[in-house]
């Protein structure tokens, strides 16, 4: 398979462009005109510089208005085609892509439009060129790929062919399986992007809201589905649109790219294994059964701290590692790992950040199969080294320095508690009975990243993006979770530093985990529990349980009980949700307590406003050290 990206796909000049796409593992690029223009070389030094790469240049794009144009300006838009052809020479490719034209002159006509394009087919057959033909979606006379091709089929050269671009197709709601009767040797390259369900203008749509394959919402699996069968087997290729990549890493924006195409082709393949894909074989995506631990790093007066607030929370040491200054704190299946280390991995995210999440372990059905899947992806494994008698336990690099680690029970690795730590029985608690979900806090600019990476390699679905009111913003949160929900994870996405997020994100410098949520069979049992060992909650005002007994009909002394232990509540047609907060610690990290009935699977949004602001109210004043 043959991975190709639009140049336009991503930001910084085109040599950074380049290096990030080579870095990548691409095949080739799209190079796009204004990157061609803006470069301070010759076309030759473009060329030059893209093979120096390891790069092809798989398409020149793109060529506006040409098709159904009366005189002048027919002969003028022919003249300005030997001219590209030219410049393809100098670059060192064959294929250019002519869109359907928007000229206000141009003239309708399946007949007129055939015409030009076989007279342009004789003049690239004459270069040693090849001409592709897209219909764009707001195309003022071709904007379905069912009348491009109808062109391209009277045109009848072998040196024209169709462009189809997954956008134009389904954006407009056009049924892909159109596709399968398209004879492959016709379609000469395929153009990939998703995009969110937006009923907008579809020109700007298409320009600011294109994302990768798996990060939207359009059908792009079905789409390629139809185009491997109609027996296509040219570059596959990414043309992405969007205002978040703008401003977002290169390298990062690339690799997210390639992760997208080969997620998305192995799920083709499994979608329909008789198609012929060029795909090296990849462990499918792998079920999360929940979280196995998670790990702090942190030291001295901070480690104190943390310790203490455990223990109202009703953990309780119950194991020490064998070679490490890192302990294990446990309650009711839940295992919270405390790293002091000085050296390695937690040492670095210390020191950077202060206490912080620095590693999350997930209960996987088969750890290196994780492993293997997220290389074949791009994602790098993480190893550090390896003390006596200590297990090596699978691990990746997740995004902005996380680190994943992988436990399953049919190698022994979940032994580690015991072989390490000596762990021998865990400490009934306050109620805890496990984790319900991890919410992790990034820039927006980084959730599509995020996104794409939790679903392209484990077997999890996403949620619709919700708005979350800051009163000094907008904090947009996706939930992403496996099938069963054993494995929940809120993905939080700040666009200014003034919201509690994005103040979290400064002070910590980019730190990802900025709660996690406990989970109890009943909540009032456990925070009176909680209570007596010293768990201080953050309060909540009088005006919102006021606002509670306006809005549902909740018995007075449940709504006293709930007050006193400052209890928030939501409620939808199947359930009941109830939940509580500790105080902040360390640079804006807290824990929640919650209580959900079965067939209630939110997260209590309705309330996050208002503990928002009942956490500002506790923060200290702008200016004062973290630490």
């Amino acid at each position: 398979m043959k991975t190709s990206i639009a140049t336009v796909s991503i930001s910084g000049s085109l040599t950074d462009k380049l290096e990030a796409i080579a870095a990548a593992g691409y095949d080739g690029i799209e190079i796009f005109e204004q990157d061609f223009i803006a470069f301070d070389g010759s076309p030759r030094d473009v060329g030059r510089m893209v093979r120096d790469h390891g790069l092809e240049i798989t398409l020149f794009q793109p060529f506006r208005d040409f098709e159904g144009l009366p005189e002048p300006y027919r002969s003028k838009a022919f003249d300005r085609a030997e001219r590209k052809f030219d410049l393809m020479g100098e670059l060192g490719t064959d294929l250019v892509l002519y869109c359907s034209s928007c000229h206000p002159k141009a003239l309708g006509g399946i007949d007129r439009a055939a015409d030009d394009f076989a007279e342009l087919g004789e003049r690239a057959g004459a270069r040693g060129m090849r001409v592709g033909y897209e219909a764009l979606a707001w195309g003022k006379h071709v904007s379905d790929h069912r009348d491009a091709w109808e062109i391209v089929r009277r045109a009848d050269h072998p040196n024209i062919g169709l462009i189809l671009d997954s956008f134009h197709t389904l954006g407009r709601g056009i049924d892909p399986e159109t596709i399968r009767r398209i004879p492959g040797d016709k379609i000469f390259f395929i153009q990939l992007a998703d995009a969110p369900k937006i009923d907008m203008d579809l020109l700007y749509w298409s320009r600011h809201f294109r994302n990768m394959p798996g990060e939207g919402d359009l059908p792009v699996k079905a789409f390629m589905q139809a185009v491997m069968a109609a027996g296509y087997d040219g570059p596959i290729s990414l043309e992405i649109f969007n205002d978040q990549f703008r401003g977002s890493s290169t390298r990062q924006v690339a690799q997210d790219g390639y992760r997208s195409l080969v997620a998305l082709m192995d799920d083709v393949r499994r979608a329909e294994p008789a198609l012929d894909i060029d795909l090296p074989r990849i462990p499918a995506r792998v079920p999360s059964h929940g979280v196995s631990f998670i790990e702090f790093a942190t030291r001295g007066d901070e480690a104190d701290k943390l310790e203490a607030l455990l223990a109202t929370l009703g953990f309780a040491p119950s194991g020490t590692h064998r070679n490490k200054a890192v302990s294990l704190w446990s309650q009711g299946g839940v295992r919270i790992v405390l790293n002091k280390e000085t050296e390695g991995h937690a040492a670095t995210a210390f020191n950077a950040r202060g206490t912080t999440v620095c590693d999350i372990g997930l209960r996987v059905a088969d750890a290196q199969a994780v492993v293997d899947r997220a290389g074949a992806l791009g994602i790098a494994p993480f190893s550090q080294p390896i003390g006596p008698g200590e297990m090596d336990i699978p691990a990746i690099r997740g995004l902005s320095g996380s680190v994943l680690h992988f436990i399953d029970e049919g190698t022994g690795l979940e032994h580690v508690w015991q072989v390490e730590f000596g762990q021998s029985e865990t400490p009934a608690g306050a109620g805890i009975t496990g984790i319900d979900h991890i919410a992790q806090t990034m820039s927006y600019e980084d959730m599509l990243s995020w996104t794409l990476f939790y679903t392209s390699v484990f077997d999890m679905r996403k949620s619709a993006m919700v708005d979350v009111f800051d009163p000094d913003g907008l904090v947009r949160s996706q939930v992403v979770e496996s099938p069963d929900g054993a494995l929940k994870i809120t993905l939080n996405g700040a666009d200014s530093h003034r919201t509690l997020a994005g103040r979290f994100l400064s002070e910590t410098f980019g730190a990802s985990v900025q709660h996690v949520a406990l989970a109890t069979d009943d909540i009032f049992s456990t925070l009176t529990d909680m209570t007596a060992r010293g768990f201080e909650p953050l309060p909540m005002p009088q005006n919102y349980y006021d606002d509670l007994a306006a809005r549902f009909d909740i018995a007075p002394d449940l709504l006293a009980r709930m007050q006193e232990l400052n209890v928030l509540y939501d409620h939808d047609e199947k359930g009941a949700f109830f939940q509580c907060y500790s105080k902040a610690f360390a640079g804006g990290l807290f824990f929640e307590i919650l209580q959900r009935d079965p067939g209630y699977t939110g997260f209590g949004a309705p309330n996050a406003p208002f503990r928002i602001a009942a956490q500002k109210r506790q923060v200290r004043g702008r200016g004062m050290p973290a630490r």
